[in-house]
Protein backbone atom coordinates (compact mmCIF):
# COMPACT_ATOMS: atom_id res chain seq x y z
CA UNK A 1 0.00 0.00 0.00
CA UNK A 2 3.04 2.07 0.28
CA UNK A 3 3.16 3.48 -3.37
CA UNK A 4 -1.14 4.21 -3.21
CA UNK A 5 -0.29 5.98 0.10
CA UNK A 6 2.02 8.31 -1.99
CA UNK A 7 -0.93 8.41 -4.37
CA UNK A 8 -4.12 9.38 -2.88
CA UNK A 9 -6.21 10.19 -6.03
CA UNK A 10 -4.72 6.25 -7.32
CA UNK A 11 -5.61 4.51 -4.38
CA UNK A 12 -9.06 6.19 -3.86
CA UNK A 13 -9.96 5.30 -7.23
CA UNK A 14 -9.22 1.67 -6.53
CA UNK A 15 -11.15 1.64 -3.31
CA UNK A 16 -14.24 3.16 -5.55
CA UNK A 17 -14.02 0.79 -8.43
CA UNK A 18 -13.99 -1.97 -5.73
CA UNK A 19 -16.67 -0.32 -3.67
CA UNK A 20 -18.77 -0.22 -6.98
CA UNK A 21 -18.38 -3.81 -8.18
CA UNK A 22 -19.54 -4.74 -4.06
CA UNK A 23 -22.16 -3.09 -3.76
CA UNK A 24 -23.72 -4.40 -7.42
CA UNK A 25 -23.16 -1.68 -9.28
CA UNK A 26 -21.23 -1.13 -12.49
CA UNK A 27 -17.78 1.14 -12.80
CA UNK A 28 -17.03 1.15 -16.33
CA UNK A 29 -19.70 1.31 -19.83
CA UNK A 30 -19.47 -2.08 -21.77
CA UNK A 31 -18.64 -1.85 -25.86
CA UNK A 32 -22.07 -1.76 -26.34
CA UNK A 33 -22.37 1.65 -24.83
CA UNK A 34 -19.55 2.84 -26.21
CA UNK A 35 -20.50 1.97 -30.07
CA UNK A 36 -23.88 3.64 -29.23
CA UNK A 37 -22.12 6.77 -28.03
CA UNK A 38 -19.46 6.78 -30.78
CA UNK A 39 -22.14 6.98 -33.32
CA UNK A 40 -23.62 10.31 -31.72
CA UNK A 41 -22.43 13.00 -33.86
CA UNK A 42 -24.54 16.38 -32.06
CA UNK A 43 -26.93 17.17 -29.75
CA UNK A 44 -30.61 15.95 -30.34
CA UNK A 45 -32.26 18.31 -32.81
CA UNK A 46 -36.10 18.61 -33.18
CA UNK A 47 -38.63 21.58 -34.09
CA UNK A 48 -42.43 21.63 -34.28
CA UNK A 49 -45.23 23.73 -33.06
CA UNK A 50 -45.06 21.75 -29.71
CA UNK A 51 -41.40 23.38 -28.75
CA UNK A 52 -41.09 26.98 -27.85
CA UNK A 53 -38.24 28.44 -28.80
CA UNK A 54 -37.20 30.65 -24.91
CA UNK A 55 -33.15 31.00 -26.23
CA UNK A 56 -33.71 34.76 -25.46
CA UNK A 57 -34.40 34.01 -21.92
CA UNK A 58 -31.62 34.91 -19.26
CA UNK A 59 -31.46 31.63 -18.61
CA UNK A 60 -28.29 30.57 -15.77
CA UNK A 61 -27.10 27.52 -14.14
CA UNK A 62 -25.82 27.24 -10.70
CA UNK A 63 -24.56 24.02 -9.53
CA UNK A 64 -21.06 23.16 -7.97
CA UNK A 65 -17.66 24.58 -8.83
CA UNK A 66 -16.58 20.63 -10.77
CA UNK A 67 -19.91 20.56 -11.95
CA UNK A 68 -19.91 19.59 -15.72
CA UNK A 69 -23.40 17.68 -16.29
CA UNK A 70 -25.85 20.57 -16.32
CA UNK A 71 -29.22 19.07 -15.67
CA UNK A 72 -30.91 22.40 -14.66
CA UNK A 73 -31.44 26.19 -15.46
CA UNK A 74 -33.71 29.19 -14.37
CA UNK A 75 -34.89 31.86 -15.40
CA UNK A 76 -37.44 34.76 -13.70
CA UNK A 77 -39.68 37.78 -14.91
CA UNK A 78 -41.56 40.02 -12.01
CA UNK A 79 -45.40 40.64 -13.18
CA UNK A 80 -47.54 43.25 -12.08
CA UNK A 81 -48.80 43.31 -8.10
CA UNK A 82 -45.38 41.67 -6.93
CA UNK A 83 -46.12 38.26 -8.85
CA UNK A 84 -43.27 36.56 -10.21
CA UNK A 85 -42.94 34.31 -13.29
CA UNK A 86 -40.30 31.35 -12.65
CA UNK A 87 -38.53 29.15 -15.73
CA UNK A 88 -37.21 25.84 -15.05
CA UNK A 89 -35.52 24.28 -17.61
CA UNK A 90 -34.65 20.10 -17.38
CA UNK A 91 -32.26 18.91 -20.27
CA UNK A 92 -34.14 16.83 -22.58
CA UNK A 93 -31.85 13.56 -22.07
CA UNK A 94 -34.46 11.30 -23.89
CA UNK A 95 -34.30 12.79 -27.18
CA UNK A 96 -30.57 11.42 -27.08
CA UNK A 97 -31.27 8.29 -25.05
CA UNK A 98 -33.84 6.43 -25.88
CA UNK A 99 -36.00 3.41 -23.72
CA UNK A 100 -33.94 0.06 -23.93
CA UNK A 101 -31.65 1.15 -25.73
CA UNK A 102 -27.66 0.13 -24.62
CA UNK A 103 -26.99 3.54 -23.15
CA UNK A 104 -30.30 3.34 -21.36
CA UNK A 105 -30.12 -0.34 -20.42
CA UNK A 106 -26.97 0.52 -18.76
CA UNK A 107 -28.23 4.04 -17.07
CA UNK A 108 -31.20 1.33 -15.57
CA UNK A 109 -28.89 -0.73 -14.22
CA UNK A 110 -27.29 2.03 -11.72
CA UNK A 111 -29.98 4.24 -11.87
CA UNK A 112 -27.52 7.33 -10.63
CA UNK A 113 -24.15 8.56 -11.24
CA UNK A 114 -22.09 7.73 -8.20
CA UNK A 115 -19.86 10.78 -6.69
CA UNK A 116 -16.33 10.32 -5.06
CA UNK A 117 -13.46 12.95 -4.93
CA UNK A 118 -11.49 10.67 -6.92
CA UNK A 119 -13.79 9.22 -9.99
CA UNK A 120 -17.16 10.00 -10.84
CA UNK A 121 -18.72 7.36 -12.07
CA UNK A 122 -21.47 8.95 -14.26
CA UNK A 123 -24.80 7.70 -15.23
CA UNK A 124 -24.35 8.59 -18.77
CA UNK A 125 -20.64 8.48 -20.40
CA UNK A 126 -19.51 11.94 -20.46
CA UNK A 127 -19.64 12.29 -23.92
CA UNK A 128 -23.94 12.56 -23.10
CA UNK A 129 -23.78 14.05 -19.35
CA UNK A 130 -21.10 16.86 -19.89
CA UNK A 131 -21.88 17.91 -23.91
CA UNK A 132 -24.58 16.78 -26.09
CA UNK A 133 -27.47 16.79 -22.78
CA UNK A 134 -26.11 18.92 -20.55
CA UNK A 135 -27.28 22.60 -20.44
CA UNK A 136 -23.89 23.75 -21.01
CA UNK A 137 -23.35 27.80 -21.91
CA UNK A 138 -23.70 29.39 -25.24
CA UNK A 139 -25.18 26.25 -26.61
CA UNK A 140 -29.17 25.52 -28.15
CA UNK A 141 -30.66 22.81 -26.28
CA UNK A 142 -34.14 20.63 -25.97
CA UNK A 143 -35.29 21.15 -22.57
CA UNK A 144 -39.13 20.46 -20.64
CA UNK A 145 -39.76 23.58 -19.29
CA UNK A 146 -42.13 23.88 -16.21
CA UNK A 147 -43.24 27.66 -16.01
CA UNK A 148 -45.08 28.62 -12.60
CA UNK A 149 -46.45 31.88 -11.46
CA UNK A 150 -46.03 32.66 -7.71
CA UNK A 151 -48.04 35.65 -6.01
CA UNK A 152 -46.46 38.54 -3.92
CA UNK A 153 -46.27 36.05 -0.85
CA UNK A 154 -45.17 33.17 -2.45
CA UNK A 155 -47.86 31.09 -3.02
CA UNK A 156 -47.98 29.04 -6.51
CA UNK A 157 -50.89 30.67 -8.88
CA UNK A 158 -50.82 28.45 -11.76
CA UNK A 159 -48.34 26.27 -13.30
CA UNK A 160 -47.14 24.85 -17.13
CA UNK A 161 -45.31 22.40 -18.48
CA UNK A 162 -43.94 22.11 -22.21
CA UNK A 163 -41.21 21.47 -24.65
CA UNK A 164 -38.76 23.98 -25.72
CA UNK A 165 -35.36 25.12 -27.26
CA UNK A 166 -33.41 26.84 -24.48
CA UNK A 167 -30.00 28.45 -24.48
CA UNK A 168 -27.43 29.04 -20.90
CA UNK A 169 -26.00 32.24 -21.06
CA UNK A 170 -23.84 31.86 -18.02
CA UNK A 171 -22.13 28.74 -15.43
CA UNK A 172 -22.23 29.61 -12.17
CA UNK A 173 -21.23 28.10 -8.80
CA UNK A 174 -22.74 27.99 -5.39
CA UNK A 175 -20.87 29.91 -3.23
CA UNK A 176 -19.67 32.21 -6.04
CA UNK A 177 -23.00 33.49 -5.72
CA UNK A 178 -23.81 33.00 -2.65
CA UNK A 179 -21.22 35.12 -1.06
CA UNK A 180 -22.24 37.70 -3.65
CA UNK A 181 -25.78 37.66 -2.09
CA UNK A 182 -24.88 37.96 1.34
CA UNK A 183 -22.78 40.45 0.31
CA UNK A 184 -19.45 39.38 1.02
CA UNK A 185 -17.98 39.45 -1.75
CA UNK A 186 -18.73 40.64 -5.92
CA UNK A 187 -20.93 39.52 -8.45
CA UNK A 188 -18.73 36.45 -10.63
CA UNK A 189 -17.07 38.46 -13.39
CA UNK A 190 -19.33 36.06 -15.80
CA UNK A 191 -22.40 37.30 -14.65
CA UNK A 192 -21.30 40.87 -14.32
CA UNK A 193 -20.59 41.09 -18.24
CA UNK A 194 -24.27 40.02 -19.21
CA UNK A 195 -26.82 43.48 -18.35
CA UNK A 196 -29.50 42.53 -16.08
CA UNK A 197 -28.12 38.93 -14.70
CA UNK A 198 -27.39 40.60 -11.21
CA UNK A 199 -30.85 41.36 -11.32
CA UNK A 200 -31.90 37.94 -12.31
CA UNK A 201 -30.21 36.75 -9.55
CA UNK A 202 -32.00 39.05 -7.01
CA UNK A 203 -35.17 37.91 -7.59
CA UNK A 204 -34.82 34.50 -8.12
CA UNK A 205 -33.09 34.75 -4.01
CA UNK A 206 -35.95 36.68 -3.36
CA UNK A 207 -37.93 34.15 -4.21
CA UNK A 208 -36.39 31.08 -3.03
CA UNK A 209 -36.40 32.63 0.22
CA UNK A 210 -40.56 33.31 0.39
CA UNK A 211 -41.19 29.38 -0.52
CA UNK A 212 -38.30 28.33 1.77
CA UNK A 213 -40.26 30.23 4.93
CA UNK A 214 -43.68 28.78 3.30
CA UNK A 215 -42.56 25.39 3.53
CA UNK A 216 -40.88 25.86 6.95
CA UNK A 217 -44.48 27.04 8.44
CA UNK A 218 -45.48 23.90 6.95
CA UNK A 219 -43.11 21.92 9.19
CA UNK A 220 -39.97 21.01 6.45
CA UNK A 221 -37.32 19.97 8.13
CA UNK A 222 -34.19 21.95 8.34
CA UNK A 223 -31.17 19.35 8.90
CA UNK A 224 -27.13 19.80 8.79
CA UNK A 225 -25.81 16.82 8.00
CA UNK A 226 -22.04 16.38 7.98
CA UNK A 227 -21.16 16.48 4.57
CA UNK A 228 -17.29 16.24 4.02
CA UNK A 229 -15.81 16.84 1.16
CA UNK A 230 -11.90 16.08 -0.06
CA UNK A 231 -9.40 19.37 -2.10
CA UNK A 232 -6.65 18.02 -3.65
CA UNK A 233 -3.56 19.32 -4.72
CA UNK A 234 -2.49 17.45 -7.36
CA UNK A 235 -2.89 13.67 -6.35
CA UNK A 236 -3.30 14.28 -2.53
CA UNK A 237 -5.57 15.19 -0.21
CA UNK A 238 -4.53 18.70 0.87
CA UNK A 239 -7.79 19.39 3.31
CA UNK A 240 -11.26 18.32 4.13
CA UNK A 241 -14.20 20.42 4.27
CA UNK A 242 -17.40 20.32 5.95
CA UNK A 243 -19.79 21.39 2.57
CA UNK A 244 -21.82 24.06 4.18
CA UNK A 245 -25.52 24.67 3.05
CA UNK A 246 -25.94 28.31 1.56
CA UNK A 247 -28.14 30.89 0.36
CA UNK A 248 -27.08 29.46 -3.43
CA UNK A 249 -28.18 25.86 -2.20
CA UNK A 250 -31.04 27.08 -0.88
CA UNK A 251 -32.35 28.70 -4.12
CA UNK A 252 -31.90 25.76 -6.58
CA UNK A 253 -33.31 23.80 -3.83
CA UNK A 254 -36.55 26.07 -3.42
CA UNK A 255 -36.96 25.95 -7.35
CA UNK A 256 -36.26 22.17 -7.58
CA UNK A 257 -38.60 21.30 -5.00
CA UNK A 258 -41.49 23.20 -6.53
CA UNK A 259 -40.64 22.02 -9.75
CA UNK A 260 -40.85 18.20 -8.50
CA UNK A 261 -44.35 19.02 -7.15
CA UNK A 262 -45.56 20.81 -10.33
CA UNK A 263 -44.14 17.62 -12.24
CA UNK A 264 -46.18 15.06 -9.70
CA UNK A 265 -49.13 17.34 -10.02
CA UNK A 266 -49.42 17.51 -14.04
CA UNK A 267 -49.12 13.84 -14.27
CA UNK A 268 -52.04 13.12 -11.59
CA UNK A 269 -54.05 15.72 -13.38
CA UNK A 270 -53.49 13.62 -16.82
CA UNK A 271 -54.41 10.50 -15.38
CA UNK A 272 -50.94 9.25 -15.38
CA UNK A 273 -49.26 6.86 -12.92
CA UNK A 274 -45.97 8.43 -11.47
CA UNK A 275 -42.93 7.67 -10.07
CA UNK A 276 -42.75 9.51 -6.93
CA UNK A 277 -40.35 10.02 -4.32
CA UNK A 278 -41.58 9.49 -0.65
CA UNK A 279 -40.55 9.71 3.06
CA UNK A 280 -43.28 8.18 5.19
CA UNK A 281 -44.57 9.43 8.16
CA UNK A 282 -42.01 8.38 10.83
CA UNK A 283 -42.69 4.86 12.45
CA UNK A 284 -40.15 5.23 15.19
CA UNK A 285 -42.27 8.92 15.88
CA UNK A 286 -41.55 7.61 19.72
CA UNK A 287 -38.12 7.27 19.85
CA UNK A 288 -37.92 11.30 18.43
CA UNK A 289 -40.13 12.17 20.96
CA UNK A 290 -37.67 10.61 23.97
CA UNK A 291 -34.58 12.42 22.18
CA UNK A 292 -36.60 15.47 22.11
CA UNK A 293 -36.77 14.82 25.74
CA UNK A 294 -33.45 14.53 26.28
CA UNK A 295 -33.03 17.86 25.11
CA UNK A 296 -35.48 19.50 27.22
CA UNK A 297 -38.49 19.38 24.39
CA UNK A 298 -41.88 18.14 24.73
CA UNK A 299 -43.48 17.09 21.29
CA UNK A 300 -47.03 15.73 20.56
CA UNK A 301 -47.78 11.86 20.64
CA UNK A 302 -48.74 11.58 16.84
CA UNK A 303 -46.16 12.87 13.70
CA UNK A 304 -46.11 16.53 13.83
CA UNK A 305 -43.61 18.13 10.90
CA UNK A 306 -44.39 21.69 12.44
CA UNK A 307 -43.70 20.87 15.66
CA UNK A 308 -40.48 18.56 14.95
CA UNK A 309 -39.14 21.47 12.69
CA UNK A 310 -39.36 23.90 15.58
CA UNK A 311 -37.52 21.90 18.07
CA UNK A 312 -34.84 21.75 15.22
CA UNK A 313 -34.66 25.48 14.68
CA UNK A 314 -34.12 25.60 18.71
CA UNK A 315 -30.99 23.64 18.84
CA UNK A 316 -29.62 24.96 15.84
CA UNK A 317 -29.66 28.32 17.66
CA UNK A 318 -28.99 26.81 21.44
CA UNK A 319 -26.15 24.21 20.43
CA UNK A 320 -24.88 24.58 16.66
CA UNK A 321 -22.09 22.59 17.20
CA UNK A 322 -23.76 19.39 18.08
CA UNK A 323 -26.76 20.37 15.48
CA UNK A 324 -25.27 18.33 12.88
CA UNK A 325 -25.33 15.25 15.66
CA UNK A 326 -28.77 15.83 16.16
CA UNK A 327 -29.75 15.52 12.42
CA UNK A 328 -28.33 12.62 11.73
CA UNK A 329 -30.70 10.81 14.94
CA UNK A 330 -33.42 12.49 13.36
CA UNK A 331 -32.82 11.09 10.22
CA UNK A 332 -31.76 8.19 10.88
CA UNK A 333 -34.56 7.40 13.02
CA UNK A 334 -37.29 8.98 10.19
CA UNK A 335 -35.98 6.28 7.92
CA UNK A 336 -35.02 6.52 4.39
CA UNK A 337 -36.56 8.14 1.61
CA UNK A 338 -37.72 5.50 -0.92
CA UNK A 339 -39.54 5.48 -4.81
CA UNK A 340 -42.86 4.31 -5.03
CA UNK A 341 -45.63 4.38 -7.91
CA UNK A 342 -48.44 6.69 -7.00
CA UNK A 343 -51.94 6.00 -9.06
CA UNK A 344 -54.35 8.72 -9.97
CA UNK A 345 -57.16 9.22 -7.45
CA UNK A 346 -55.14 7.77 -4.43
CA UNK A 347 -53.86 9.60 -1.76
CA UNK A 348 -50.11 10.54 -1.90
CA UNK A 349 -48.07 9.37 0.77
CA UNK A 350 -46.05 12.27 -0.06
CA UNK A 351 -42.59 13.75 1.63
CA UNK A 352 -42.36 13.79 5.04
CA UNK A 353 -39.36 15.39 5.74
CA UNK A 354 -39.84 18.00 3.15
CA UNK A 355 -43.64 19.19 3.95
CA UNK A 356 -44.74 18.31 0.46
CA UNK A 357 -47.82 15.71 0.20
CA UNK A 358 -46.92 15.21 -4.15
CA UNK A 359 -42.89 15.16 -4.52
CA UNK A 360 -40.91 13.36 -7.16
CA UNK A 361 -37.85 13.11 -8.80
CA UNK A 362 -37.72 15.33 -12.26
CA UNK A 363 -35.00 17.35 -12.29
CA UNK A 364 -31.61 15.74 -13.10
CA UNK A 365 -32.12 13.05 -15.70
CA UNK A 366 -28.71 13.14 -16.35
CA UNK A 367 -27.71 11.83 -13.17
CA UNK A 368 -30.87 10.41 -11.56
CA UNK A 369 -32.65 7.11 -13.40
CA UNK A 370 -36.00 8.05 -11.96
CA UNK A 371 -36.04 11.81 -13.29
CA UNK A 372 -35.06 10.15 -16.78
CA UNK A 373 -38.15 7.88 -16.14
CA UNK A 374 -40.74 10.91 -15.15
CA UNK A 375 -39.16 12.94 -18.38
CA UNK A 376 -40.28 10.11 -20.82
CA UNK A 377 -43.51 9.89 -18.94
CA UNK A 378 -44.30 13.78 -18.99
CA UNK A 379 -43.27 13.92 -23.01
CA UNK A 380 -45.40 11.18 -23.74
CA UNK A 381 -48.49 13.40 -21.41
CA UNK A 382 -48.08 16.21 -23.52
CA UNK A 383 -48.33 14.45 -26.66
CA UNK A 384 -51.30 12.32 -25.54
CA UNK A 385 -49.12 9.01 -26.20
CA UNK A 386 -49.52 6.32 -24.40
CA UNK A 387 -46.78 5.68 -21.43
CA UNK A 388 -43.89 4.41 -21.86
CA UNK A 389 -43.83 2.53 -18.75
CA UNK A 390 -47.08 0.08 -17.86
CA UNK A 391 -47.32 0.36 -14.21
CA UNK A 392 -46.15 -3.40 -13.47
CA UNK A 393 -42.83 -1.86 -15.12
CA UNK A 394 -43.01 1.22 -12.83
CA UNK A 395 -43.47 -0.80 -9.86
CA UNK A 396 -39.97 -2.89 -10.30
CA UNK A 397 -38.12 0.47 -11.36
CA UNK A 398 -39.21 1.83 -8.42
CA UNK A 399 -38.35 -1.01 -6.12
CA UNK A 400 -34.61 -1.74 -8.59
CA UNK A 401 -33.84 2.70 -8.09
CA UNK A 402 -34.72 2.73 -3.55
CA UNK A 403 -32.26 -0.49 -3.88
CA UNK A 404 -29.59 1.01 -6.31
CA UNK A 405 -29.48 4.23 -4.70
CA UNK A 406 -28.94 2.91 -1.09
CA UNK A 407 -25.96 1.17 -2.66
CA UNK A 408 -24.86 4.33 -4.47
CA UNK A 409 -25.01 6.47 -1.26
CA UNK A 410 -22.88 3.64 0.80
CA UNK A 411 -20.04 3.94 -1.88
CA UNK A 412 -19.63 7.41 -1.68
CA UNK A 413 -19.65 7.23 2.58
CA UNK A 414 -17.37 4.32 2.45
CA UNK A 415 -15.01 6.43 0.16
CA UNK A 416 -15.43 9.69 2.79
CA UNK A 417 -14.39 7.37 5.42
CA UNK A 418 -11.06 6.14 3.09
CA UNK A 419 -10.16 9.95 2.40
CA UNK A 420 -9.95 10.46 5.77
CA UNK A 421 -7.84 7.88 6.71
CA UNK A 422 -5.92 9.08 4.34
CA UNK A 423 -5.47 12.29 5.66
CA UNK A 424 -4.92 11.62 8.79
CA UNK A 425 -2.16 8.27 8.26
CA UNK A 426 0.90 10.31 9.23
CA UNK A 427 -0.75 11.87 11.76
CA UNK A 428 -0.62 8.92 14.34
CA UNK A 429 -0.25 10.03 17.68
CA UNK A 430 -1.42 13.56 17.55
CA UNK A 431 -4.45 15.12 19.72
CA UNK A 432 -7.68 16.41 18.24
CA UNK A 433 -10.92 18.08 19.93
CA UNK A 434 -13.82 16.13 19.23
CA UNK A 435 -17.25 15.35 20.51
CA UNK A 436 -18.76 12.21 20.99
CA UNK A 437 -21.58 11.27 18.41
CA UNK A 438 -22.86 7.36 19.35
CA UNK A 439 -22.59 5.46 22.12
CA UNK A 440 -24.21 2.13 22.33
CA UNK A 441 -23.23 -1.54 22.53
CA UNK A 442 -21.53 -1.59 19.15
CA UNK A 443 -19.03 1.16 20.24
CA UNK A 444 -18.47 4.49 20.66
CA UNK A 445 -17.79 7.25 17.80
CA UNK A 446 -16.03 10.50 18.25
CA UNK A 447 -16.29 13.42 15.38
CA UNK A 448 -13.33 15.45 15.57
CA UNK A 449 -13.17 19.39 14.43
CA UNK A 450 -10.60 19.42 12.67
CA UNK A 451 -10.10 17.90 9.94
CA UNK A 452 -13.85 17.55 10.09
CA UNK A 453 -13.75 13.01 10.55
CA UNK A 454 -15.21 10.45 12.64
CA UNK A 455 -13.65 7.36 13.90
CA UNK A 456 -14.48 5.07 16.61
CA UNK A 457 -12.90 5.48 20.15
CA UNK A 458 -11.06 2.19 21.37
CA UNK A 459 -9.16 1.11 24.97
CA UNK A 460 -10.38 1.91 28.30
CA UNK A 461 -12.56 4.93 28.99
CA UNK A 462 -15.57 5.97 31.14
CA UNK A 463 -18.75 5.69 30.31
CA UNK A 464 -19.18 9.13 27.48
CA UNK A 465 -22.53 10.14 26.34
CA UNK A 466 -23.25 12.37 23.00
CA UNK A 467 -22.49 15.25 23.17
CA UNK A 468 -19.48 15.32 25.35
CA UNK A 469 -17.08 17.26 24.53
CA UNK A 470 -13.51 15.35 24.41
CA UNK A 471 -9.97 15.49 23.66
CA UNK A 472 -8.69 12.06 21.85
CA UNK A 473 -5.35 10.66 20.54
CA UNK A 474 -5.55 9.35 16.88
CA UNK A 475 -4.50 5.22 17.16
CA UNK A 476 -4.42 4.05 13.68
CA UNK A 477 -5.72 4.13 10.56
CA UNK A 478 -6.95 1.88 7.67
CA UNK A 479 -6.94 3.35 4.24
CA UNK A 480 -8.57 0.23 2.58
CA UNK A 481 -11.50 -0.49 5.64
CA UNK A 482 -11.98 3.47 5.78
CA UNK A 483 -11.12 2.81 9.85
CA UNK A 484 -10.36 5.48 12.46
CA UNK A 485 -9.22 4.82 15.58
CA UNK A 486 -9.01 7.24 18.64
CA UNK A 487 -8.23 7.11 22.29
CA UNK A 488 -9.20 8.85 25.10
CA UNK A 489 -6.26 11.80 25.77
CA UNK A 490 -5.22 11.84 29.22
Amino acid sequence: MRHALSNHRSSLNTIATWAMFSRGLEPEFPSAVQQQVARLKQAARESGSDIRDLTALPWCSIDNDDSRDLDQLTAIEPLHRGEMRLYVAVADVDALVKKDSPIDRHARMNTTSVYTSARVFPMLPERLCTDLTSLNPDEDRLALVTEMVFSGDGMLVHALSYRALVRNKVQLAYDAVSAWIVDESDLPEAARRLPGMATQLRLQDELAQKLRVLRRAEGSLEFETFQPRAQFKGDRISEIRQQEQNRARQLIEEFMIATNSCTAHFLARHGRASLRRVVRSPERWQRIVEVALEHGATLPRQPDGKALETFLAQQHKLDPLRFPDLSLVIIKLMGSGEYVVERPGKQPIGHFGLAVRDYMHSTAPNRRYPDLITLRLIKAALAGDKPPYSNDELEALASHCTQQEDAAQKVERQVRKSEAALLLHDRIGQRFDGVVTGASDKGTWVRIFQPPTEGRLTGEFPVLKVGQLVKVRLVSTSVERGFIDFALAH
